[in-house]
């Protein structure tokens, strides 16, 4: 990968477009990426990486604030990256989300982030993709690597290899599994580990349905496991067939019970049907005799009452011979009545139109003739009733227009008044502004004068914490010496001791039959016996890890006191002899003159919209004067033409109207009218038909009467009898005959005529028995029953137990075999000496390769005096080993923790570190050529001859036309490499410039 052009607008703290040709920079093959603190050298990476993968790495990712604060309004993030990939150029054009100004109103409104791919094929660019996913797949897979990967390899970020020299090996385990894949392993443990687990849950659950069928075993047969044995642990007695045997007798003992209760279940049941024949044929002979008592009884009743049912039949018969009077009677009444109704309402009709018409006694022609009238009437009249509502809307107009001539007219007036009134407002608001403006000119002088003296302030204030600190540090630092001096000074006096013990240390050591490492005698005669309270090799061994602990104790107290010594020194350098009382007063002094001057800025703000709506009003008020004049000549205009119209139809109205005051009231009038007339003539109509339904309703009940031999309808209506009565009448004849018959059929049945000949039987003692064995069934059949439910449980359990045992026994074999791989791979097992992780090995072996690669170059760096060494013990207070660092070093011979090194010697062991994971991570990721590096920062810690040597080692970078880009703000740095990128910061926003030194 080869970056050619980078182009980045309002990201970061660049607020305006600004540009960086690498192809320019790569002439030089090394160059220099400089600027002051917080100017923006790490935006310029982050550029680069979000161009690529569309995110920044590190924690500046998380706060997703990716657009510039300083950059104008309305101007979009945007960085353009031209690029070498896989010997293909691309141009990425990439855009992160953030809020824009709405286009319509105030506010703000969320813009998406967006991205455009494009390769340069034929000398012409061509679109490939618009699509984050898509672009983010296609870059991936050409660059060979993801952004974590990238980002350790392209920008090899110093700060956090230091982190990562130092870490614990679990620290380094994390940060190792981002760069290497190896999350398939970690995967087999998590699913050995869920795997083992499941076959523990299932043992268990194996084992719990054992228990569960053995609980079931006691309660079908009432008997308890032997005390023996232990409910929650079964697999011994399980192992050697005792509950196998136990639960066999059990199946035996409830089969010879179930035989037994059902030959006794069998012999009751014999018995039982006998005694029930017996009680079914007594209580047959009983019922028998009993009715035909009852229907002789029944018979003697029909027969005294004999003559009161014929008089309830005669009466009867008159009742129905009568019966077809009553409607007739009734329809000739209901007829007669109708007439005299109609009569009257005819009457009362005819008087009600005759009032109407204002005449005595109107004939029927008359009524038809008015009627006729009224209803053409109202057919003018409905012709013009649309035109009323136009009438009240023209005078609603002519009313609207005048109240809106009037308000015009006054508005008109109020608009004079205040454009006589803004011209002078104008030239004040005109003069105010100007006084203001010359103020509001020095608040940039100001402020950043106070931003220096506020810094320097701070500056001081510091001094005074990081002098407390170096004391508090020089104190601590002479407590460790002295400490470190006594440690040593012990281990040396138990060391001595063991010396001198060393016989009886070796004496110790001696076998029978075994030679004499010092004379070689296999014979033993005296050996030496150590003296009371002589040290072990293990005591010496605890000795000298105090004491190492100790020198690194000292070491790091020793670097923090002179890191607070150069920290007091440039302070010291930085405040001068100004003291803390002088700048505070001075600040005090500037803070004054800027409230002031922020007064006259906040002034500004203010003045300037005033004076642009004043402007604005007065164009806007000789805009309306005008308006309204011809408003008011188009208002009048359209009056007298509304007022011509209303009166036209005002006469045709009145033409029709008459004496009503309007023309729905006279539709109104002649509708009454005309329906008044109108239902004179139907009631008279009425009146005429309802008298003759009257006469045929009364012939057609003298023809009944004649015909029926009633001389009257009085006589008819004493023969007829009401409804309850007839039903009442009926009913009692009816059950008289069904009485009748039912005690001479019941006398007739062949079973009651022969059981009368029979001897009353004796009902009571019969049930008597038969309850007496029914009893004894029911008891013999619940016996029967639980002995069979018992032996069909007990015979289906013993085979569930068969069952339960033949799941139970190769779970628990998979479960020892699981568990152990589980506690083996997770570094848990005895046989684990290390206690190491099987993803912890993999990358145990890559950090062996990482270290291998970082040695080529740290040889160089540090003269040959310094290695990496990849131990797989475990460091201390950690529980896990594999992932640990030491470094060697080549002129005493020690190997050490990398906590001991100085701040130099940390950078360049770091940076070797860096190099060399670059290497490792190149590799795993396919070989991907990286023609672009970026070293950051950490060379202000070197000295001048490590300096020479470490460039030595970026020169060497450049091997097959590399670029490497240094990112430092150290002054050396600058007339060591001639070529520099420099970053500007300013108030609006930094910039970017190419500079290259002369010769």
């Amino acid at each position: 990968m080869r970056l050619h052009h980078l182009s980045i607008t309002a990201f970061g703290p660049f607020a305006e477009t600004v540009e960086v040709d690498f192809d320019q920079l790569s002439e030089a093959g090394l160059f220099l990426l400089s600027g002051a603190t917080g100017s923006g050298k790490t935006s310029v990476l982050d550029a680069v990486c979000f161009a690529i993968f569309g995110d920044v790495p590190g924690d500046r990712a998380g706060a997703k604030r990716l657009r510039c604060d300083t950059a104008a309004p309305g101007v979009a993030p945007r960085v353009v990256l031209e690029t070498t990939l896989s010997g293909r150029r691309f141009r990425i054009t990439r855009s992160p989300a953030w809020s824009r100004p709405k286009k319509r109103g105030t506010g703000l409104t969320p813009e998406q982030a967006h991205v455009v791919l494009e390769e340069r094929l034929g000398g012409e660019w061509s679109a490939l993709s618009n699509r984050l996913d898509e672009t983010g797949h296609v870059i991936t897979g050409l660059v060979g690597m993801n952004m974590t990967q990238f980002c350790q390899v392209a920008l090899l970020p110093q700060g956090e290899f230091q982190s990562f020299l130092r870490a614990r090996s679990e620290d380094r385990h994390k940060l190792l599994q981002h760069l290497f894949s190896t999350q398939r392993f970690e995967d087999i443990e998590q699913w050995l580990r869920e795997h083992a687990r499941q076959l523990n849950r299932e043992v268990n659950s194996h084992q719990r349905g054992v228990a569960s069928v053995l609980d079931r075993v006691q309660e079908a047969s009432g008997e308890s496991l032997p005390e023996t044995w232990a409910s929650d642990d079964l697999a011994e007695v399980l192992d050697d067939g005792l509950v196998q045997s136990w639960v066999a007798g059990l199946v035996e003992d409830a089969d010879n019970k179930f035989a037994q209760a059902g030959a006794h279940a069998e012999t009751v049941e014999s018995a039982t049907e006998s005694a029930r024949a017996a009680r079914d044929s007594g209580h047959r002979v009983a019922d028998l005799q009993s009715r035909a008592a009852r229907s002789r009884a029944q018979l003697d009743q029909v027969e005294s009452e004999r003559s009161l049912h014929e008089e309830r039949k005669a009466r009867l018969a008159l009742s129905r011979r009568a019966a077809p009077m009553a409607p007739l009677h009734r329809h000739a009444l209901a007829a007669g009545q109708q007439h005299e109704a109609a009569a009257a309402a005819a009457l009362t009709a005819r008087v009600t139109a005759a009032v109407a018409l204002g005449q005595d006694e109107p004939t029927d022609t008359t009524l038809r003739e008015a009627a006729d009238e009224a209803r053409r009437t109202i057919a003018v009249a409905g012709a013009l009733l649309p035109r009323e509502p136009e009438l009240a809307a023209l005078r609603a107009s002519l009313a609207a227009g005048t109240r809106s001539a009037h308000e015009l007219a006054t508005r008109h007036e109020n608009l004079t008044a205040q454009a006589a009134e803004l011209p002078g407002r104008i030239e004040d608001l005109t003069r105010r502004l100007a006084t203001a403006s010359d103020q509001a000119s020095r608040v940039e002088t100001l402020e950043a004068r106070y931003d220096a003296l506020a810094h320097r302030i701070a500056q001081a204030e510091r001094l005074t914490g990081v002098r407390t600190e170096l004391a508090e540090a020089s104190v601590e630092h002479d407590r460790v010496v002295h400490e470190c001096l006594r440690l040593k000074e012990d281990w040396l006096s138990i060391r001595e001791a063991r010396i001198a013990g060393m016989a009886a240390e070796l004496a110790h050591g001696l076998a029978i039959g075994g030679c004499c490492p010092v004379c070689g005698s296999d014979d033993h005669p005296n050996k030496a016996e150590p003296t009371p309270g002589a040290p072990s090799a293990q005591s010496e061994k605890e000795a000298r890890r105090l004491v190492d602990d100790a020198e690194l104790n000292r070491t790091a107290t020793d670097g923090k006191v002179r890191e607070l010594a150069i920290v007091v020194a440039q302070l010291e350098g930085e405040i001068g002899d100004t003291t803390i009382e002088d700048l505070q007063t001075e600040k005090d002094e500037v803070a004054a003159d800027l409230v002031t001057v922020r007064e006259a800025v906040a002034l500004c703000r203010r003045l300037e919209p005033a004076l642009a709506l004043a402007v604005r009003t007065l164009e806007g008020v000789r805009q309306d004067t005008a308006a309204i004049e011809v408003e008011l000549a188009t208002l009048s205009e359209r009056a007298a033409s509304d007022q011509a119209r209303a009166d036209q139809i005002t006469a045709e109205i009145d033409a029709v109207r008459g004496d009503h005051p309007d023309l729905t009231t006279l539709i109104a009038a002649t509708k009454e009218l005309a329906g008044l007339c109108e239902e004179a003539l139907k009631r008279a109509d009425d009146a005429a038909a309802t008298a003759r339904a009257a006469e045929d309703a009364a012939r057609a009940l003298d023809d009944w009467l004649q015909e029926s031999g009633f001389d009257s309808v009085d006589e008819a209506a004493e023969g007829l009898l009401g409804p309850d009565q007839t039903e009442s009448l009926t009913a009692a004849i009816l059950a008289h005959e069904s009485a009748e018959q039912q005690a001479r059929a019941g006398l007739d049945d062949p079973e009651v005529v022969a059981a009368e000949k029979l001897a009353p039987p004796e009902v009571r003692a019969l049930d008597a028995e038969f309850a007496r064995l029914e009893l004894a069934l029911k008891t013999a059949v619940t016996e029967l029953h639980v002995a069979r439910t018992a032996d069909q449980r007990l015979t289906a359990l013993s085979a569930d137990l068969s069952s339960a045992i033949a799941k139970w026994e190769p779970a628990r074999a998979a479960h020892k075999v699981a568990a152990d791989l589980a506690a083996l791979v997770h570094g848990t097992a005895a046989d684990n000496e290390l206690r190491m992780r099987l993803s912890a090995y993999v990358l145990a072996w890559r950090l062996s390769q990482v270290v291998a690669a970082a040695n080529e170059r740290l040889g160089q760096m540090s003269d040959e005096r310094y290695t990496l060494e990849h131990t797989a013990r475990r460091g201390a207070g950690e529980t896990r080993g594999g992932l640990s660092l030491l470094v060697r070093d080549e002129w005493s011979g020690e190997s050490r923790d990398p906590a001991t090194l100085s701040g130099g010697e940390t950078f360049v062991v770091s940076l070797a570190l860096a190099l060399g994971l670059a290497d490792v991570v190149t590799r795993e990721a396919g070989g991907a050529d990286l023609d672009t590096l970026f070293v950051d920062e950490g060379f202000g810690s070197l000295d001048s001859d490590t300096l020479d040597d470490v460039m030595d080692t970026l020169d060497t970078l450049r091997d097959g036309g590399r670029v490497v880009g240094v990112v430092s703000h150290v002054a050396e740095m600058r007339s060591r490499i001639p070529t520099r990128l420099s970053v500007t910061k300013h108030r609006t926003g930094s910039t970017l410039a190419i500079s290259r030194d002369a010769g």
